[in-house]
């Protein structure tokens, strides 16, 4: 009895086959061109912006500043104790990125992702130096490495390397003032963290815009992944009529007899895919839904005197009702739904919360921390004294005189260490600690209470703004 041989295991990674996606023209091409533009422009431009903060604060529109733990973006300046504000922001995001991508599938992979843009980028170059689809491809098959092989692909290297070095340079910009870093990156006086940085995202965007590519989408990135449960059978996404286009060309049914759909099977759908997938296979986890493939087929559509839109954004309503003979739903109804009405609200409201938060917070602040080691001490005359380690904050450009006092029980007296004023002064836009005295004289309810419920106010002398915090006066509790 022949024994039946031990089955090979599937292998879960396909070997990458290099894409050499073809030049195409068209309104979706130029969407993306222009998005590419906008994009780059903005993360390269912003950490060259100046912004007069004053004396005291960097004058840099945009700036992570991890020294002293705060955030500026324009006007706005962001503290530590305020980092709601960024959490409000990523959810913001999360949620747009949801609308999107309900009633546009993938825009954002297809768009605006990082690693759209840089790839798109890199292509550019590579289509610049080593010619269109088949001259790139020619270059690829050829297997001597003769001297002009070796001058367009050190030219192509090079050119994206310079890419990525400034793809680098420009992030480390974000964290600290861009000119006075960029003199100390030449000088080689920058901190060793600034060439690190440089170095691993000059390394990354070199690889992953230039070898990995679509790599990165169909195995790095888990949005493909979980996309599908942002879409419904509403959502507009890139599709392939296939009751229009069937049978193509070179199709059995066409060497039978049977009418040739629209479809010539050109292959120009193909050639223009930046992950290299065939759209009327349907839709796939690759696809990025770029439209390269509609701007190709609307240009074949043209040529061969056939109706545009044999590829083109659809829902699978439209393809039910398009089988039926009735015109698709208009758009509009596509995009306004259940599902993109709730992700607008939610992402309207949280962009309308921290619009308020914004506005009504306050440019003076405490945090009162009580000394629990030891929670009272008795002095000689009897006296009930209470420490508390204060955090002032001046977000002002300019120091101001801050008053405290105390609410909740009138024998409480309020003493201010190093100082025999019930004031200070706060330096600008910086954070003063302060140690802080609470007194009851003996006899009184706040000396013999277990705990007293008390409130310590601030006053910025100048404005009249004041602030509070409540805290604990600890007694004898006799």
């Amino acid at each position: 009895m022949a024994q039946s041989q031990p089955e090979t295991p599937e292998s879960l990674y396909a070997a990458r086959e290099p894409v050499f996606p073809k030049r195409v023209s068209g309104s979706f091409r130029n969407l993306k061109w222009v998005i590419m533009i906008v994009t780059l422009g903005i993360y390269y431009v912003t950490p060259w912006i100046r912004w007069d903060r004053g004396p005291n604060l960097p004058d840099q529109a945009v700036l992570v500043d991890l020294a002293n733990r705060r955030f500026f973006f324009f006007w706005i300046e962001i503290w530590p104790h305020e980092f709601y504000f960024i959490a409000g922001l990523l959810v913001m995001a999360g949620l747009g990125l949801f609308l999107f991508t309900s009633a546009l599938g993938r825009v954002w992979c297809g768009y605006a992702c990082p690693q759209t843009v840089w790839t798109d980028l890199f292509i550019l170059v590579e289509r610049w130096i080593e010619g269109d689809r088949n001259a790139r491809l020619r270059l690829h098959r050829q297997k001597k490495l003769d001297f002009r092989k070796a001058r367009l692909r050190l030219t192509k290297w090079t050119t994206w390397l310079l890419i990525s070095v400034a793809t680098g340079g420009a992030w480390v910009f974000y964290f600290t003032d861009a000119p006075t870093l960029l003199v100390d990156l030449f000088t080689l006086d920058a901190h060793p963290a600034a060439y690190t940085t440089i170095a691993i995202l000059t390394g990354t965007t070199f690889l992953f815009g230039g070898f990995a590519r679509e790599q990165i989408c169909i195995y790095a990135c888990p949005w493909p992944r979980i996309q599908a449960a942002m879409m419904d059978e509403d959502t507009l996404t890139v599709g392939y009529r296939e009751w229009r286009g069937e049978p193509r060309k070179h199709s059995e049914e066409v060497k039978a007899g049977a009418e040739q759909g629209d479809c010539i099977d050109c292959m120009a759908c193909v050639n223009v895919c930046p992950v290299g997938i065939d759209i009327r296979d349907g839709q796939q986890l690759e696809c990025i839904t770029c439209a390269l493939c509609i701007d190709a087929c609307d240009d074949i559509m043209a040529k061969i005197g056939k109706p545009r839109g044999l590829i083109d954004y659809m829902a699978l309503t439209d393809e039910e009702r398009e089988r039926a003979g009735h015109p698709p739903k208009p758009i509009i109804k596509h995009i306004l739904r259940p599902r993109t009405i709730l992700y607008t609200s939610l992402w309207a409201l949280v962009g309308v919360g921290l619009l308020f938060a914004l506005f009504i917070r306050s440019d003076i602040d405490m945090t009162v921390a009580p000394v629990r080691n030891p929670t009272f001490v008795t002095m000689a005359d009897g006296t009930i004294r209470n420490t508390y380690e204060v955090r002032l904050r001046n977000k002002h450009g300019e120091e101001r005189p801050f008053r405290m006092t105390v609410k909740g029980d009138p024998a409480v007296r309020v003493t201010l260490e190093g100082t025999p004023y019930e004031t200070v002064t706060v330096p600008p836009d910086s954070t003063y600690n302060q140690r802080v005295y609470l007194q009851a004289p003996p006899g009184s309810d706040a000396a013999n209470r277990e705990r007293t419920d008390v409130r310590l106010w601030i006053e910025d002398i100048s404005s009249g703004e004041r602030a509070y915090k409540d805290t604990v006066f600890n007694g004898r509790a006799n």
